[in-house]
């Protein structure tokens, strides 16, 4: 089972990386502990800026430092950066199209027992609403490298979510597709997809396992990059299976959902069930526990989309 998180990664690769480029920032609004960035501080003081509780300031510095040159990087829980900061977001990142990453750490419900003012079900939507702002949700620890690397190389806005504890892997370490803006096809089948980012992607892929066994073919797309969305991965896979299915750590309200339903509807109209979390306050407990509650496991996808095959 790996035991290396997401939050982690990222640290590792901005460590590495600041030691040979200069412009690169880190800011936390007290965060730096729950970001995993201590190491970062510690190494790079010189490269590492603290805000305190101040979400918004947060977002703002990074701009200007964004302006001065330099490739910020702003790790903050994703239930604070996507609601309290989103202002911030809107004009001085993604308005002023300034080089800024914002981290949202332990995204989803991750922070599972404290309940809604600990959850950000509805960052996506937020998020994609804004203007230049790209979305992103890798899957996981092997994939996030070549994400964060890719970020490095560009000067454009992204918000970027991540979970709080270590996931299984999704991919081998030396075999990683990856090709920025592009979704990844996890398990290959033509006769139903199951579109799934983040966390969901594990189980999406275990679901197609179990689905085989019952002679059904799924099709299983990463979309890492929830914005810009793969439209034409989305279309390609309508158009050579008979249904689909999205999985997401978010409200079905303005998410993967929504945006893969937006696109079948106008390109290739198919049937699409999309799981997902409830436009409600979500039940507390571990992420496991909130997963299973709502279905978002591997068997639950697999009966869902054994289901939908006899329908359509």
């Amino acid at each position: 089972m790996n035991k290396i998180s997401n939050r982690q990664v990222i640290c590792d690769v901005l460590l590495e990386k600041a030691y040979t480029d200069k412009d690169i920032v880190v800011l936390c609004s007290d965060s730096r502990g729950s970001a995993s960035m201590t190491n970062f501080a510690i190494s790079h003081p010189e490269q590492f800026v603290e805000v305190g509780i101040a979400e918004q300031s947060l977002v703002s510095i990074s701009a200007g430092l964004a302006r001065c040159g330099k490739k910020a990087f702003a790790a903050s829980p994703a239930c604070f950066l996507s609601t309290r900061s989103m202002e911030q977001a809107k004009v001085d990142v993604a308005y002023s199209n300034t080089n800024v990453t914002l981290i949202g750490i332990s995204g989803g419900v991750s922070y599972g027992a404290l309940g809604m003012t600990h959850h950000s079900a509805q960052d996506i939507a937020a998020m994609a609403s804004i203007p230049n702002m790209r979305v992103y949700i890798p899957s996981d620890r092997h994939q996030i490298k070549y994400l964060m690397e890719a970020l490095l190389q560009d000067e454009k806005p992204a918000y970027l979510r991540v979970g709080r504890n270590p996931v299984e892997d999704v991919y081998e370490e030396n075999t990683v597709p990856f090709t920025m803006n592009q979704a990844t096809e996890v398990k290959a089948g033509n006769d139903i997809t199951i579109i799934a980012c983040g966390e969901m992607v594990k189980p999406a892929k275990d679901a197609a396992v179990f689905l085989k066994k019952d002679g059904i073919r799924a099709r299983v797309l990463d979309m890492y990059c929830v914005k810009p969305i793969d439209r034409a991965a989305v279309i390609k896979a309508a158009k050579e299976t008979k249904a689909m299915i999205t999985v997401e750590e978010h409200t079905y309200i303005g998410g993967l959902g929504a945006m893969v339903s937006q696109i079948i509807c106008s390109e290739c109209p198919k049937k699409v069930i999309n799981m997902s979390l409830p436009d409600a306050p979500v039940v507390t407990g571990s992420s496991k526990e909130i997963f299973d509650h709502y279905g978002l496991n591997a068997g639950n996808i697999a009966k869902t989309a054994a289901e939908l095959m006899k329908n359509v």
